[in-house]
């Protein structure tokens, strides 16, 4: 039973490089939006701002918040650990906040495992192909074909996560992308119909993993 009141929760996931992030910048931008501030033990990329983009702590920083069971969820990707408090994410919800998750499929995993009592829509987000991917990977301020190559091995195992979400969008065209969220999201909170067809993903992700 959800709550009548409360926001609701919109996770969006992606294997490294498919335009996750700037999806749900976009979706911040929409009014009553959010974005669920994650904290990590990487470091900062150089356009990123402590508290705006991440909450940059240390291991031990990270480890304290895990032994003291406040991560709504928690993975380590990369050998860098990311995770979500839960305090700040029920507040917002409770003053009917809509809450954006910027997480992957292991933190998108806990969250639905822990059935809390507010609406969830979860999206995976995929890359036109793999060519695609591996360009946009080798245009980030990292310029490290070590990382590319890394993240693209990484593809494939993320890549068969794709099941566990209510849906899959692939983002051929930002703009289309972000408006066939937009619609999926409307559709689910007034239960209208959606506009998504499973068996033309399921062919696009078979495509991607030849």
């Amino acid at each position: 039973m959800l709550h009548k009141k409360g926001g609701i929760m919109v996770v969006l996931s992606s294997p490294s490089g498919a335009g996750k992030t700037t999806l749900v910048n976009l979706l911040s931008k929409k009014n009553n939006y959010y974005v669920s501030i994650s904290h990590t033990t990487r470091k900062p990329r150089s356009n990123e701002i402590n508290g705006k983009d991440y909450f940059f702590v240390k291991d031990d920083e990270f480890k304290r918040l895990i032994n003291n069971d406040e991560f709504l969820e928690y993975a380590k990707v990369f050998n860098n650990f990311y995770g979500t408090t839960r305090t700040p994410v029920i507040q917002g919800l409770e003053k009917n906040r809509n809450i954006i998750f910027d997480i992957d499929w292991q933190g998108a995993d806990q969250i639905k495992n822990k059935k809390l009592n507010y609406k969830l829509v979860t999206f995976f987000i995929l890359p036109p192909s793999k060519k695609i991917l591996f360009e946009r990977l080798s245009n980030r301020d990292m310029k490290d074909k070590l990382i590319a190559d890394e993240r693209m091995k990484q593809f494939d195992r993320d890549v068969l996560h794709w099941i566990n979400y209510d849906y899959v969008v692939i983002n051929d065209n930002l703009e289309n992308c972000f408006h066939k969220i937009e619609n999926l999201i409307e559709a689910e909170v007034n239960n209208g119909s959606k506009d998504y067809d499973k068996n033309f993903i399921k062919s696009h992700i078979d495509k991607l993993l030849l």
